[in-house]
């Protein structure tokens, strides 16, 4: 293991606001568990930050000795990018905070806020900002390679709603960023990940959201897998952008809307939320129920808060997981074919397959407007998640997974992927992600901004030479 000096360490603690752990310290176990049980990493030093001066502090800490950086804001990340083995671990835990403006109807969240933390704060005045689909997810990684989630549809990624940022970059500038400030840098947190710095606060655009949503859940045996995909293509063509879409291959919950017979059973769910009037949710659920009859289902108004935590419990921290996520322009036969083979090959009752349908508000802003690495046009994107209670069954999940993914891939649009839904950041992948002449700009952006690439424990974009 890398040591840092005793004195250099005193010298750290007194010149930050934040807390500073190095092995042996009471706190520092505590402090280096990220979500993926699987990841099992010892920085040789964290440093907790309350502030942006603190980040700049602990960046040239590290870069003054030689170590490598990694940056935790909800520590989500399936890969573990978030830590680091032998290197500065700097934790955004102690930034939090999260202002609303509901007459502005703005949001202004700290880089290591969760989406529950901001979910909460905004619901207090009936808004929301568009994010991910589990309440404990750290809102800046999310949002830097993209974010999507239950209000897609009606308003677009997280980014799409981002309107300014607080950055604080390998040089230990702290830079505002937005469309009239560093719009390069803007740009390029857009969906480059965190390559560019460390962002210490987002400052977001909000939506009239709840607190009451329209929820359906349908749940359908494996063997009517290929029905629902079907049904869930032909559905997608005519819903309102405020209706969103996820179909799920799961085994069903043992929650009490569920028959004793079907709990555990695995099959192919469709979720169905409705952020506009009941009737237009519920002419949907009637189809639904008409044209393919479901074992079981749950229709209900519930808070929107508690649509953000329903699945939570399922991607515990803890968890041991590894994930793989590609684009599909549609459910043709050939896909269809390809899903109803591998689903039913997972061996852990935790792992699910979730497709998300991504059109309207999406595709509405222009290819070009950020750096997002996925296409804009309609499509589904598919995450495949295998999740296991230990390194052995992990083992045979991420199997699964590659293998599931191999099998799409003739299938799949283009040959890259979304960055928030990958293990692995191979070089080649990241790049394919972009495009060339994405991938092009974010370099010389990187250029500009980490020319050292002192931030590259992520989806690595490496600086033009």
């Amino acid at each position: 293991m890398a040591l840092v000096m005793s004195p250099d360490v005193q010298t750290l603690r007194k010149t930050i606001a934040g807390q500073v752990f190095v092995p042996g310290d009471p706190g520092y176990d505590q402090a280096r568990i990220v979500w993926n049980g699987a990841i099992d990493k010892h920085p040789a030093v964290i440093v907790r930050c309350t502030n942006p001066v603190d980040v700049a502090v602990a960046i040239a800490f590290a870069r003054g000795r030689g170590l490598e950086i990694a940056v935790r804001g909800g520590a989500h990340s399936t890969g573990g990018s978030s830590i680091v083995e032998d290197g500065l671990q700097i934790d955004l835990s102690g930034m939090r905070s999260v202002r609303i403006d509901p007459v502005a109807q703005r949001a202004y969240v700290g880089g290591g806020a969760t989406l529950g933390d901001l979910d909460a704060a905004a619901q207090a005045h009936g808004l929301a900002v568009p994010a991910g689909v589990v309440s404990h997810t750290g809102v800046g990684g999310l949002t830097l390679g993209g974010g999507m989630g239950w209000l897609t549809r009606k308003a677009g990624l997280a980014i799409d709603n981002l309107v300014s940022a607080e950055v604080v970059t390998a040089d230990g500038r702290i830079l505002q960023a937005s469309e009239r400030d560093n719009p390069d840098l803007f740009w390029a947190i857009r969906g480059g990940g965190g390559n560019f710095g460390v962002v210490t606060t987002f400052e977001f655009k909000l939506h009239p959201v709840g607190p009451l949503v329209q929820f359906g859940l349908f749940f359908w045996p494996l063997e009517r897998t290929a029905e629902v995909l079907r049904m869930a293509e032909d559905l997608v063509s005519t819903l309102p952008p405020d209706l969103s879409v996820i179909v799920a291959g799961i085994n069903a919950p043992p929650e009490p809307f569920v028959p004793e017979q079907h709990r555990f059973r695995p099959g192919c769910a469709l979720l169905i939320t409705g952020f506009g009037s009941q009737e237009s949710h519920g002419g949907v659920v009637a189809r639904v129920r008409e044209q393919l009859p479901p074992l079981f289902d749950l229709v209900t108004p519930i808070p929107y808060l508690q649509l953000q935590k329903m699945l939570d419990d399922a991607n515990a921290f803890g968890v041991y997981a590894y994930d793989k996520a590609l684009y599909l322009e549609a459910f043709s036969d050939d896909v269809i074919a390809v899903v109803a083979e591998h689903l039913p090959r997972k061996t852990s009752p935790q792992s699910p397959v979730l497709f998300y349908r991504l059109d309207s508000a999406y595709s509405e802003v222009a290819e070009d407007n950020t750096a997002f690495g996925g296409g804009r046009s309609p499509r589904w994107i598919i995450f495949i998640v295998g999740l296991a209670d230990s390194h052995e069954k992990l083992a045979a999940e991420r199997q699964w997974v590659r293998s599931f993914w191999d099998a799409l891939q003739p299938h799949a649009m283009g040959i890259g992927s979304y960055v928030n839904g990958e293990s692995e950041y191979a070089r080649d992948r990241v790049e394919n992600s972009y495009g060339p002449e994405k991938y092009g700009r974010l370099a010389r952006i990187k250029a500009t901004y980490d020319p050292d690439n002192v931030f590259h424990l992520n989806a690595n974009i490496r600086p033009a030479r």
